[in-house]
């Protein structure tokens, strides 16, 4: 049996009653010699590991800014979506925390075997569906009443953001998700036995000006094929570098030689003021900083690279490459 810690609150109150005589040193190691007795709840049992549980909070994590990224596309409105905690629950315990009325989905998850439940707060439901039919993003609490069009548009809206749902999953295993019922009580939903363990995972939504949660339980048996999977060893564990083969090199190397450069000769500066360029004639000579005889630099990408001179090659204008400026420096050879 692990040791259990004692915050600094119990330990200063433990020295406080210690030294006013409340409590007895030696009775405090008689206490603990005595056998302790732990009580088990059988109906709550605990079948997912910490370190499983932080790995479905990491999975979900992701999962979390992957559906932000989505519905702020979707509905053009601020979203914001976290992940508030991960917990392991019976299935009964579960569906009575969820409001009598809600928004519930479920879907299977090939190829593990099972279904889960998303079950998506009235308060965000309702504000999705305002945005997607114009409006600011207000909840309104009429979810026992869903018409064929709202209940089509949020089927939609959630059966579109499956592919976040798929990528964040992607580390761990492939997964085909689909969207098989939409339920508005929970008492008609029952995946599993009231006693089988579940896991709970609570988002913080916010849409707009509206917040809720959005709640995701997955049963045992969904995670069961995966549970080795879920352990800190996979996690922690390194692959191999994939060795790159020849022909990935060669058709590097010829999507680099096709690359477009931006490359430009400077034939000098100079500087005038709005009224002479307004007063500019056909003829008029400007005066550059550059002499004739010096060389002109060549840049490229707006990086100074070569020293050249100007030319002519099959009555076109060229120049010829002098030398290379150094650390990108006109004033370096």
């Amino acid at each position: 049996m692990a040791n259990e810690v004692m915050s600094q609150n119990e330990i200063d109150a433990l020295l406080s009653a210690l030294s006013s005589g409340e409590m007895d040193a030696n009775q405090l190691k008689q206490e603990e010699q005595e056998k302790k007795v732990r009580v088990y709840d059988f109906k709550r049992a605990l079948r997912f590991s910490k370190d499983q549980i932080r790995s479905i909070s990491r999975i979900h994590e992701n999962f979390a800014r992957l559906l932000t990224t989505y519905f702020s596309a979707q509905l053009r409105t601020y979203v914001n979506i976290s992940v508030a905690s991960v917990d392991q629950i019976p299935y009964e315990e579960f569906i009575r925390s969820i409001p009598t009325i809600t928004i519930l989905n479920i879907y299977s998850m090939q190829p593990l075997h099972g279904r889960i439940i998303f079950e998506f707060n009235p308060n965000i439901a309702y504000a999705m569906l305002d945005r997607m039919l114009g409006g600011k993003g207000n909840s309104v609490n009429k979810v026992d009443s869903l018409t064929e069009i709202e209940t089509t548009l949020m089927s939609q809206l959630f059966e579109k953001g499956l592919d976040n749902l798929q990528e964040a999953w992607s580390s761990v295993i492939n997964i085909d998700p689909m969207l098989e019922e939409f339920e508005v009580n929970p008492q008609f939903v029952q995946l599993v036995s009231p006693n089988e363990t579940v896991v709970v995972v609570s988002l913080n939504t916010t849409i707009g000006e509206s917040s809720g949660m959005i709640n995701i339980c997955i049963p045992h048996v969904v995670l069961e094929p995966i549970i080795p999977k879920l352990s800190v060893h996979y996690w922690m564990q390194t692959e191999k570098p994939k060795e790159r083969k020849p022909e990935e090199y060669e058709n590097l190397t010829k999507n680099l030689e096709t690359a477009e450069l931006d490359m430009r000769v400077l034939l000098g500066e100079t500087s005038i003021t709005i009224e002479e360029l307004l007063d500019l004639q056909m003829g008029d000579v400007l005066h550059l900083d550059q002499s004739i005889d010096d060389e002109l630099v060549m840049q490229i990408d707006q990086e100074d690279l070569y020293y050249v001179q100007p030319g002519r090659k099959k009555n076109k204008l060229a120049v010829q490459i002098m030398k290379e400026i150094k650390g990108g420096d006109s004033d370096d050879e």
